[in-house]
Parts: structure tokens; sequence; C-alpha cells
């Protein structure tokens, strides 16, 4: 880290590759932390997390005896250790005692996008609850027709208040705030929605992952799904870097443009202009037209499968980009959206819960993804598909976890009813000879030192 600062000291380093530097080289120290400690309030299993996007301080936590406790997570409430070790208690908890508190597990929890005073949660009761969260009370009630496994806010919208909600029902409900109705359904699983995933680049556009094994891109201005993900349908490797395809469509734009040049024209003996023969030109009525199917008729493209199983986790990249999946059949798979194509990116063997749905991680930068297998947490090189590290700390399986770009850090929850944070590490070698010089100072002062 030192000798960024000295390059960028000296103007060698530019501001964005100093950064980035920074950043890789924090990601790739991240341990458990040895400074912070999250005191759970809850009395079963972690079931979701996530940090508020606008403030970036307040974890909301879901679990599954039926309680969601908001945390803050740059304050601590207490500390240990000579104040070396921070605790972070719950600001407040909601229970099954609260009037109307959920009945039974909650597996979904999310902030309201733009704004911390609403939090929305969803429950195993079919019932999907959106929060006062100054008041803990329930200003909204959807009654859905099944277990909730699933509900998401888009994080850009700006033209909607919709929920998403992926239920054991086939169909996928919206909810709209502004109205406290249904908007409308999404029939195309022929299972239940076990996750769902908003673009991270339309507002528009809704990703759901079903317990038949399908992905389905929607739009929601639309009826139907306008793209199914097929695991047969593949591209080998990530999309060359937007640069490289500008130089590449300008090369073959100026070999278009040459094959295109008009011949050369002869003359004939009497001194009139021949014109050339349209060898190989196809008249217009009879080229052929790519007819556009109705959305909702059903095709063999409709029965395609991403996963053997039911499609446990997606995550959109940061970008935009690509959609990490995961799978009952112990499979990750990244996909191009673009072209919905499987980029054959060969993720190293990772075990993977079935029973449940898992909330996976990516980094901001898009280079790493985390994803619960069992008991640890495993950080993958999301173009390689290589193992950087795993995280080993909970003592039952991970179900999910949340990465803090702001801090750098890392936190996951679990069945052992444990929220864990991992960050880069901090030297208490170093606090502790700070300490001693500090002190050994003040004992060396006069009184009238500064």
């Amino acid at each position: 880290m030192w000798k960024e600062t000295r390059e960028r000291e000296f103007g060698n380093l530019r501001p964005n590759l100093f950064s980035s530097r920074i950043f890789k080289s924090r990601i790739s120290s991240i341990q458990l932390s040895n400074s912070k400690e999250f005191v759970s309030a809850h009395r079963g299993s972690v079931n979701s997390l996530q940090v508020d996007l606008t403030e970036g301080r307040y974890l909301l936590a879901g679990a599954s005896d039926a309680t969601v406790a908001v945390y803050d997570v740059q304050r601590a409430t207490d500390h240990e250790g000579r104040g070396r070790i921070s605790k972070h208690k719950s600001l407040f908890v909601i229970n099954k005692q609260h009037e109307h508190g959920h009945k039974y597990a909650i597996s979904s929890a999310i902030w309201y996008p733009i704004d911390t005073g609403l939090f929305v949660t969803g429950s195993y009761d079919h019932h999907i609850n959106v929060w006062d969260t100054n008041t803990q009370q329930v200003v909204m009630n959807f009654k859905m027709p099944g277990k909730v496994y699933r509900n998401a806010m888009s994080s850009i919208a700006r033209s909607h208040m919709l929920i998403a909600a992926g239920t054991e029902d086939v169909q996928v409900r919206l909810c709209d705030m502004a109205s406290g109705a249904f908007a409308h359904t999404l029939s195309g699983h022929r299972d239940g929605v076990m996750s769902m995933e908003w673009s991270t680049s339309s507002e528009w556009v809704l990703v759901t992952g079903g317990c038949d094994g399908a992905i389905r891109f929607w739009d929601i201005r639309r009826a139907g799904c306008f793209r199914v993900l097929d695991q047969s349908h593949s591209q080998l490797g990530r999309r060359p870097p937007l640069l490289a395809c500008a130089t590449t469509n300008k090369k073959s734009s100026i070999y278009q443009s040459s094959a295109k040049a008009r011949p050369p024209q002869r003359k004939s003996t009497n001194g009139n202009t021949l014109k050339p023969h349209g060898v190989g030109r196809v008249p217009s009525q009879m080229k052929s037209t790519k007819q556009r199917s109705h959305p909702g008729m059903l095709s063999s493209h409709d029965r395609a499968t991403a996963h053997y199983g039911v499609v446990t986790g997606l995550k959109v990249t940061e970008d935009g980009m690509y959609l990490l999946s995961a799978g009952s059949d112990s499979r990750l798979r990244l996909w191009d959206i673009e072209s919905g194509c499987n980029t054959l990116v060969n993720f190293e063997t990772a075990r993977l819960q079935s029973s449940k749905a898992i909330q996976m991680a990516v980094s901001q930068d898009s280079a790493l993804s985390f994803v619960p297998c069992m008991t640890t947490v495993k950080v993958f090189d999301i173009w390689s598909g290589q193992t950087k590290c795993a995280f080993r700390g909970h003592y039952e399986n991970v179900n999910c976890c949340w990465y803090n770009a702001q801090d750098q850090e890392l936190y996951t929850g679990g069945n052992d009813r444990q929220i864990l944070v991992w960050s880069p590490p901090k030297s208490i070698s170093n606090e502790e000879d700070e300490l001693k010089n500090g002190e050994a100072a003040t004992s060396d002062q006069d009184n009238w030192s500064d």
C-alpha cells in the first residue's frame, strides 16, 4: 500500500488506478474481523441481510424465528478489550409478540431503495409487510397465495414503486406501494419462484429463477417473458471491452464499404456502357423475414432450463452485463445478459444448499463473487471460476451474505443464528505501540507543554 501511496504522491499513478489497487489489496486481505462484532438478536437462522443503499450504515436482518432487526454498522453500542473490539447491538427488534409481526419465518428483508424510513419483509406466513422504520409499525400489507421465498425492489427505479414477490405459486406478483394493490402478475414458470433480481441497468427488467430450473427475463411493461436462459446456448468467455468492440466494428465497416465498391463498368463495341449483371442477388420479395412470435406463446425455447433443479440464487453484476446463478444441482453459472449465453466459466466444485434460497454477493468491480457453500463462504474469481479463498467461521450452514463496498466488509448470516463480519485486518500490535508511545509521551510532558 505504501508503494502505491508514494507513486501517487509523485504523480506516477493516476487517481482511478490508485483507488483500484488499494481496493484490490484490501479486498484480498479480508478475514474474520478482530475489531467488530454483531450481538445477534435472533433465535433462529439468519436468512436475509442488506445494508441500506442510501447511507451504507444500517444493516437489516431477517431470521427464521420471525424476527427482523436493524444494526448500525458504523457506530458501536459498546466496547470490549480496552476499546479495541466494538460491539454492535440491534437498534430495535420486531418479533412475534409485535401486534403486526410475522407468525412464521422471515425469508426476505429489504430496504426501500431511496430512503431508510421504510423496509419490506416477506414471510412464510403468506404476507409481505411494509414497515415504518421510525415507528416500527406496518403501513402496508399484501396477502400472497403461498409462502414468500423472495421479494425485491429495483435500486434504480424512478418511475414505479413495485415490490416483486416470488412465492410457492407459479406466478410472480408485483405489489404497488403507491396504490397498495397488486399491479399485475407474470406467468410463465411451471413451479414456485425461489429467487429474483432486478436489473441494475434497466428499471423495467426483472430476472426470476424458479423451482422448475428456468431463469426468465421479464419486461414488466409487456406481457410474457422476453427471454428464457438455456444452459446449452453458450459462448466461450466474456465479451471484449467496449473499446475493442468499437475497433472491430470500425474495421468490419471498412471491409464492407470496400466490398460494396462499384465494380468497374466496361464499354461495348458500339460505345454504350454495359451494366454489370446482379449475380447472386435475391429479389426483395424473396427475402425471408424473421417473424416475431407472441411473447405468451409456448415454444420449445420456453421449456429451456438453466439448471438441473431449483434455481436457488441470482445476482446481477454492478455493471448490469452479467448474471450469476446458483442451483440445487450444485452448479454456478455466469450468463451474458445481452446475448443470453452461458459463458461456460468453470467454477470449481462447490456444494450448495438445495432446500432453501441463498443470497450471494458480488464485489464492486464485479471481479469477485461471494457464495454461501454449506458452512463456508467461498470467494470465486468471477471470470475464471477459481476459488480465491474460503471463509470459515460459522458452525452451521450459511444462508446469506452482503458485501458493503463502502467499508470493504462482508456480512454473513447462517443457521447458527450469528451474523459475522469479515473485513481487512487491523494490526493490534500497532495499536498497542501507539498506546504505549502515547502514555510515555504524556508522562514526559511538563505543565506548560501543548
